[in-house]
Formats: structure tokens, C-alpha cells, sequence
């Protein structure tokens, strides 16, 4: 049995829906919040992919390293910015991100 379209789609949308499932339920940590997002970009290339694939043309595989450009760009620099306020503060809570105003 080889996997069609339709199984590449569903497993997209298990990565989709954990990753959204991983932001809405868990908004204290900066780090689970980040990778829910990795979660939700790796989603949205096994789409791209698996539509290119199966149209047979390779627009989505080159939009897929875009998506993976900003992916790690996005982790890259919330790392950063997570590793930063921790030696300032001492905590990665998500509520008390908000003190950096000003």
C-alpha cells in the first residue's frame, strides 16, 4: 500500500491541530509555545510538498524551503530573545513578558 494524497493531508492536519492544541493549551512556556509553531510550519510543508508531488510540479517543494527559511529565522531569533529575557529575569513565564515595556 503506498500513501496517497489523503494520507499526507491527514497527517498534516494531526501536526496542524497539535500544534494549535500545544499554543492555546499551554500559554505559560515560551519555549512550548515556539515549538507549537515549528509544529504548525512543519504542517503547512507536508502540504506544499505533498501537493507538489502530486500535481507534479515543483513550485511547492521551492515555496517548502521558503517556509523552512523563516522557520528557522523564527526560532533562531525567539531562542534569542527566550534566552535573553531569562538573564534578565530569571523566567520564561509568558505573562510576565509584558515588564519589558518601557
Amino acid at each position: 500500500m503506498t500513501p496517497t494524497l489523503h494520507h499526507y493531508l491527514t497527517v498534516s492536519a494531526i501536526l496542524f491541530t497539535i500544534g494549535v492544541f500545544g499554543i492555546f493549551l499551554n500559554r505559560k512556556n515560551v519555549i512550548t509555545i515556539l515549538m507549537s509553531i515549528e509544529l504548525m510550519l512543519l504542517a503547512v510543508n507536508v502540504n506544499l510538498v505533498a501537493f507538489s508531488a502530486h500535481h507534479g510540479d515543483v513550485l511547492g517543494q521551492i515555496f517548502t524551503f521558503f517556509v523552512l527559511t523563516v522557520a528557522a529565522a523564527e526560532a533562531a531569533i525567539g531562542l534569542a530573545i527566550v534566552v535573553t529575557f531569562f538573564r534578565n529575569r530569571a523566567t520564561i513565564n509568558v505573562e510576565e513578558i509584558d515588564q519589558l515595556k518601557g
